[in-house]
């Protein structure tokens, strides 16, 4: 009787053992039917993807200079620019580590959404499309929408998007740029896009396109590397048409993608962007453009 006590007894220590370390695990996820909300950084760890192929928005180097940050996913190389700053600037403002990641274009939303990334600084538009699927801070850019040439091209002089009729043409991949600006040019030939920004400025340097449409940073970027290239901006009824001033916003704007719902972490970051003006941003940004490194 008493052996049967005592294993019993024993057996009620170790449930009681396992409770408690259960309940001390320190995972990223809020507890199931808990109404406490999921802001991603329980752990204290900020974690942002982004592409680092996205100058001056973000790059890949291979040293810690002008303050870049490691790429988790990627040993040895390390992460600067725009987006960089101002993940800095967030995660120092909250007591945060702060952890880059490393992630193609196309993977950077669904990464949100499965909270492999708690947030997305990545040079993305706050299109209704894209807010459908996250919920977006900021913005904590705006960004005018441009053309890139070759200053020997027969397009170097144009001054709205009907002087680029006849002209072979890109974007990068998945942006309003390839998706709704483009098509808007008529008489252009449109190829294929790119994968990525660089692979879009290649096509340009190499001749394979007579332009290509982008933001303002990415072409001052470009710009900055390469002095054969020059921007092209239109105005008014000559430059790229939206329904509305309000669609025309979304667009512009750039903002940072959170977990649909995730209020807490949205509000946390709006926070950190609400005390930066637009002189403070474009500041910014002509930091990260002056310590870009050769692309």
């Amino acid at each position: 009787m008493m052996r049967r006590m005592m294993t019993m007894l024993l057996a009620l220590v170790m449930m009681m053992s396992l409770v408690a370390c259960g309940g001390s695990d320190a995972g990223t996820d809020a507890p199931e039917n808990s109404d406490a909300p999921y802001t991603g950084v329980e752990d204290g760890v900020f974690t942002v993807g982004m592409e680092c192929a996205y100058a001056p928005y973000n790059w890949t180097q291979m040293d810690d200079s002008n303050g870049a940050v490691p790429i988790s996913n990627v040993p040895g190389a390390y992460a600067n620019g725009y987006d960089v700053m101002i993940a800095k600037k967030i995660a120092e403002a909250n007591g945060w580590e702060l952890e880059i990641v490393s992630s193609a274009w196309d993977s950077l939303t669904p990464a949100v959404q499965s909270k492999t990334m708690d947030a997305n600084i990545a040079g993305q538009s706050m299109t209704a499309d894209r807010m459908a699927e996250v919920d977006m801070a900021g913005p904590y850019y705006y960004a005018t929408i441009v053309c890139l040439t070759t200053k020997d091209s027969q397009f170097a002089s144009a001054k709205t998007i009907a002087d680029l009729a006849g002209g072979k043409c890109t974007a990068q991949s998945g942006t309003i740029w390839y998706d709704s600006c483009l098509k808007q040019i008529e008489g252009a030939e449109l190829l294929a896009p790119a994968e990525t920004a660089p692979a879009m400025l290649m096509s340009l340097e190499t001749g394979m396109v007579d332009f290509v449409c982008t933001d303002m940073p990415t072409a001052m970027g470009a710009v900055a590397k390469n002095s054969d290239l020059v921007i092209l901006s239109f105005e008014g009824e000559g430059d790229f048409q939206f329904a509305s001033e309000e669609e025309r916003a979304e667009n512009v704007n750039i903002g940072i993608s959170v977990l649909k719902g995730n209020t807490e972490l949205k509000n946390a970051i709006d926070a950190v962007l609400g005390e930066m003006t637009e002189a403070d941003f474009n500041q910014l940004m002509n930091d990260a453009i002056a310590v870009q490194p050769e692309v």
